[in-house]
C-alpha cells in the first residue's frame, strides 16, 4: 500500500469519527430549539367528523336492512314461481285444466315479483336523478279529501272507523302531488289491512321549522300529517329476514317495504317520515304497562299558496 492510500484512509476515518461525535449533540440542539406546543385537534371539525361518521354508519345500517327486506320481499311469489313450475315439469297434474292453474298461478307470482322491482327501482332512479320530481305547491285539503275517497270504502269493508280532519284551504306544503299521495295511500292502506277493529285518524298539525338538518329546512315551517291508529307500536321485525320463513298471506309489497320506499321518496321531498307512539290516556294498574297508539307523521315543508 502506497502513502497516497494510507492518507485517504486516514480522511476517511477522520471525518467518519467527527460525523459521529457530532450528530448526537447536533440531534439534542435541534430538539431543545423546538418549542413545546403540543397538537390540540380542532373542536368544530372534530365534531364534524364524529357526526359524518354517525350518518354513514346509519345510512349503511339502513342500506343493509333495506336490501334484507328486498330479498325477504322477493322469496315468497319466487317461492311459488319455482313450486307451479315443479309440479307441471314431474306431470303432477291430473289433466290440462289444472295445469293451466298451475300456469296461471306462477304467472300471479311472477307478477309480485315485478310489483316489488319496480317499486324499488322507482326509487332508486329518483335517489340518483334518473327520474326528476315534479316538486310544487300542493293543498293539503284537497289531497286528503282524495285519500279519504279513495280509501273510504275499505274501512267500511272491515267495520273500521275512518276520519278525516281537513286543514284550512290556504295550506300548501312543497311535494310531488302524485308520489305524496302515492305514500300516504300506502301508509293508511297498510294501516286498515291490519287492523281487526278500532278507528283510524288522519288529522293535520303546523309547527315551527323544527328539522334540524342542513339540508332540510323551511324559513315557514312544516306541515305534520298524523295517522293515528289504534295499532300497537310494534313494527320491529326479525333482525335477519334471510333466515325467516317467507310468509305467503302478507301482501307483495308488505307494508314493512311499503314503509321503509315511502320513507325514502318522502326524504326526496326534503320532509321526514317517522313512527312514534302514543298514550291512549286509558287507566291501568300499576304492574301493567299502559296502552299505546301508533301514530306515523308525515312532516313536509310549508309554501306560500301563490309561490310558483
Amino acid at each position: 500500500m502506497d502513502w497516497t492510500a494510507l492518507i485517504w484512509l486516514g480522511l476517511g476515518l477522520g471525518m467518519g469519527l467527527s460525523i459521529r461525535w457530532r450528530s448526537p449533540r447536533l440531534s439534542v440542539v435541534e430538539s431543545a430549539a423546538l418549542p413545546d406546543c403540543p397538537m390540540e385537534p380542532d373542536q368544530p371539525e372534530l365534531q364534524s367528523l364524529q357526526v359524518a361518521y354517525q350518518l354513514a354508519t346509519e345510512i349503511s345500517q339502513f342500506k343493509g336492512g333495506f336490501l334484507a327486506r328486498i330479498s325477504h320481499e322477493l322469496r315468497s311469489p319466487l317461492n311459488g314461481l319455482i313450486g307451479m313450475q315443479q309440479l307441471i315439469l314431474e306431470d303432477l297434474c291430473d289433466d290440462p285444466e289444472e295445469e293451466r292453474a298451475f300456469i296461471a298461478q306462477a304467472n300471479q307470482s311472477a307478477l309480485k315479483m315485478i310489483k316489488v322491482l319496480d317499486t324499488v327501482l322507482d326509487v332508486a332512479r329518483l335517489e340518483h336523478g334518473r327520474l326528476n320530481m315534479e316538486i310544487q305547491p300542493l293543498q293539503l285539503a284537497e289531497l286528503l279529501q282524495t285519500i279519504h275517497d279513495l280509501t273510504y270504502l275499505q274501512a267500511v269493508d272491515r267495520s273500521l272507523q275512518l276520519q278525516v280532519i281537513l286543514p284550512e284551504a290556504d295550506l300548501y306544503v312543497l311535494a310531488d302531488p302524485h308520489r305524496l299521495q302515492r305514500v300516504l295511500l300506502h301508509l293508511v292502506d297498510g294501516t286498515l289491512a291490519q287492523m281487526q277493529e278500532g278507528s283510524v285518524q288522519i288529522s293535520v298539525s303546523v309547527a315551527p321549522d323544527s328539522i334540524s338538518s342542513d339540508s332540510m329546512s323551511s324559513e315557514m315551517g312544516y306541515a305534520h300529517i298524523w295517522i293515528d291508529s289504534d295499532l300497537p307500536p310494534a313494527l320491529s321485525e326479525p333482525i335477519d329476514l334471510l333466515q325467516t320463513p317467507a310468509d305467503t298471506t302478507t301482501p307483495v309489497p308488505s307494508p314493512g317495504l311499503n314503509l321503509l320506499t315511502s320513507q325514502m321518496l318522502v326524504s326526496l321531498m326534503q320532509g321526514t317520515l317517522t313512527v312514534l307512539a302514543l298514550p291512549t290516556g286509558a287507566e291501568t294498574p300499576a304492574h301493567e304497562v299502559a296502552p299505546q297508539r301508533l301514530r306515523m307523521q308525515c312532516s313536509l315543508p310549508l309554501v306560500e299558496a301563490d309561490e310558483e
